[in-house]
């Protein structure tokens, strides 16, 4: 009985050694988990921005009127009216809502611009006179603008604009010389509805620094120029016309501007599951 047993254990010893090296040889050891990457957080497009401006500005004036007493007593026209370019210089906040749109408000100053005027009559009621009239003006225009990107093409961003808004303008007291007597009208200062219409470019200087240049045209509403003095006055001026040439900075902060020329891209990669070792 004992050798029975004996012979049956080893037979199984043999048995198992033949056989579990060759189960070794077909167990499949599972794929390696790779290490997913890191998820990077897509920005969205756009972004708050700030701006300065400097530029240069010629200004022209359709015509002047003033009241005149007499005799006789009525509307006097000038018969020429100039005035001479000027500097500008302005700062402003926005934001790029899309490639496609941006929207900013903006404050700029118009340095002293000056006026020389003219005009013809009589005086001591029938004898012809002459003036020669001079004075100059400044003003702080405020306009929320809107804008329109063309593309982008070799970092350079052609764009067209058009802001509306408010101009404070101050006339400083015009001089009235007839002969060698000068008679003093004193200035007046006050807010008028303005508009701009302006075409440029900006070029990325970095992916948040852009360089602007461009052109604007803005209109200033007419409106009472100098005070009465004596004989005549007030006078009233038709209204500005303003062609400035004008360069500055754009620096965009946060979300993506259009000097980024690859979209950052969120990718998470799907977990993959650990596969149970198979047996053949």
């Amino acid at each position: 009985m004992l050798t029975w047993i004996a012979r049956a254990l080893l037979a199984s010893t043999a048995i198992a050694v033949l056989v579990l090296p060759a189960l070794a040889a077909d167990l499949i050891e599972p794929q390696p988990v790779m290490p997913q990457p890191p998820i990077v957080e897509a920005q969205p497009f756009g972004g708050w921005y700030l701006r300065g401006d400097v530029g240069y500005r010629w200004s022209q004036m359709k015509s002047a009127d003033y009241t005149t007493y007499g005799p006789p007593a009525g509307t006097g026209l000038f018969d020429f009216t100039d005035l001479s370019g000027s500097w500008s210089g302005g700062v402003g906040v926005g934001y790029q809502v899309n490639r496609h749109f941006s929207t900013d408000l903006t404050g700029d100053y118009w340095a002293k611009s000056k006026f020389t005027g003219g005009t013809s009559g009589v005086c001591d009621g029938d004898v012809p006179c002459s003036s020669h009239d001079s004075s100059s003006y400044s003003a702080l225009l405020l306009l929320a603008n809107a804008y329109i990107d063309l593309g982008t093409y070799g970092g350079v961003t052609p764009y067209i604009g058009a802001g509306i808004g408010g101009a404070h303008l101050k006339w400083d007291t015009l001089h009235n010389t007839i002969g060698d007597t000068t008679t003093d009208h004193r200035g007046t200062n006050d807010w008028r509805f303005a508009y701009a219409l302006m075409v440029g470019a900006s070029y990325c200087l970095t992916d948040r620094l852009m360089l602007d240049a461009g052109y604007r045209y803005a209109h200033v509403q007419g409106g009472q120029m100098f005070d009465f003095a004596p004989i005549a006055g007030p006078g009233f001026d038709s209204g500005l016309n303003i062609n400035e040439i004008r360069g500055g900075l754009r620096f965009q902060f946060g979300g993506r501007s259009n000097c980024e020329r690859e979209p950052v891209v969120a990718y998470a990669p799907e977990p993959q599951p650990v596969e149970p070792p198979v047996f053949k």
